[in-house]
């Protein structure tokens, strides 16, 4: 069974759990600004307006423009695929009527961006074909079937993510080796962009941002691209950096510190201020359990890092990982209003995060670790391998 194929199955089961009779994706010219849910139960781009159907009693059902028929019955994970050619409306309501569902999932949703791909005007469209009958009534939010059929990742995800992350664990090797003071930021960044390209991966999100690369203390942090600052003696270097390699991303940030020439050891400010983000991450990690929400999550961190003397750090302490770097869902972030409702969402087995405090040292630089971490049954492992040391050159 191919990636595809199990995530429709995934959401038939998913879709019973929910008490929902059927889940609609209706979409058109996706090479244009696709539904993100797309590359989870289709693969594919479609161009006319086109209805992916999966119902709770186990029908999957593709109603697709004629000359895109056939490569939708090749994905396999439809087993009724039907084509049109001039309307989509008549065969979209003859299935509805043979299914006659009581709640109909659509991609619309306040909380989270990658479950809000159906738009306004596709919407408005849809309405029309649903007028004058009982279905437009019965439309609800997929919301909670996207927001799980994304977080909830598969075996083969999970190993497809490992994956990934060495991939990147082993570009950030090569990244140690290479770089040493008088270069800039932009020099680091082209070397491990020529990495990406010798191992064959893309970049986890815009490239002219991956990596993200900080050289002391006026360098900016956030998403930025890389500029002329170069790595002095005596500072933090910071980088985030993430792959994307058969279609799932990785999301790692690490931390170097540059010995001055009089110094044998980092400065004390500096050790501490590692030992307090590394800490707070493997304790936090120690104790994420299913059915904790994130908002509990990231107090952990936040007050690990408050608690230890620090600023509080202005971002959620970490996002779901998967087939991109911030893959929606929940957060593990605290209950600002720019989050919406996603803090509150539980872990469950099988959800992917990073984990990612950080703090700001005047005159030295940023520390920023990140990690990427596996929630199961009992617990949570580490997918990436922790820095829990500083490196220092």
């Amino acid at each position: 069974m191919n990636l595809v194929q199990d995530k429709v199955q995934q959401a038939i089961h998913l879709l019973k759990e929910s008490d929902i009779d059927l889940w609609l994706t209706f979409v058109r010219e996706t090479s244009a600004g696709g539904d993100p849910v797309l590359p989870l139960i289709y693969g594919l781009d479609l161009t006319w307006e086109s209805a992916l159907m999966i119902a709770k009693s186990g029908e999957t059902i593709a109603i697709v423009g004629h000359y895109e028929a056939e490569a939708a019955r090749r994905i396999g994970a439809y087993s009724t695929v039907i084509p049109y050619h001039q309307s989509i409306a008549p065969e979209l309501l003859q299935v509805l009527k043979g299914i006659d569902p009581k709640r109909i999932a659509i991609n619309f949703s306040e909380n989270d961006v990658l479950a809000d791909g159906l738009p306004v005007g596709l919407y408005q469209v849809l309405l029309k074909y649903l007028a004058n009958t009982p279905y437009q009534e019965r439309l609800v939010s997929a919301e909670r079937i996207i927001r799980a059929l994304r977080s909830r990742k598969t075996l083969l995800e999970v190993h497809l993510i490992r994956s990934a992350i060495q991939t990147t664990e082993n570009i950030f090797l090569e990244t140690y080796a290479y770089i040493q003071p008088g270069m800039s930021e932009i020099q680091v960044s082209e070397f491990m962009h020529q990495k990406m390209v010798e191992y064959e991966v893309s970049e986890a999100w815009d490239f002219q941002n991956c990596p993200i690369v900080n050289a002391g203390p006026d360098s900016s942090v956030g998403h930025i691209s890389p500029t002329d600052l170069k790595i002095e003696p005596g500072q933090i270097f910071h980088i985030d950096f993430g792959v994307k390699q058969n279609g799932f991303c990785s999301d790692l940030q690490r931390v170097i510190y540059f010995l001055a020439p009089s110094e044998k050891y980092p400065p004390i400010e500096v050790q501490n201020g590692f030992n307090t983000v590394s800490s707070a991450i493997q304790n936090t990690v120690a104790a994420m359990r299913p059915g904790m929400t994130g908002f509990q999550i990231d107090q952990l961190a936040r007050k690990a890092i408050t608690g230890a003397g620090y600023p509080e750090f202005m971002y959620a302490t970490g996002h779901h990982l998967g087939r991109n770097a911030h893959d929606g869902a929940g957060v593990l972030g605290p209950l600002w209003e720019r989050y919406g409702d996603t803090p509150n969402y539980p872990l469950e087995p099988g959800h992917v995060y990073t984990v990612e405090p950080g703090i700001t040292l005047p005159g030295y630089g940023y520390i920023g670790l990140e990690e990427d971490v596996f929630v199961t049954e009992n617990g949570t492992e580490f997918l990436s391998t922790p820095q829990i040391e500083l490196i220092v050159k």
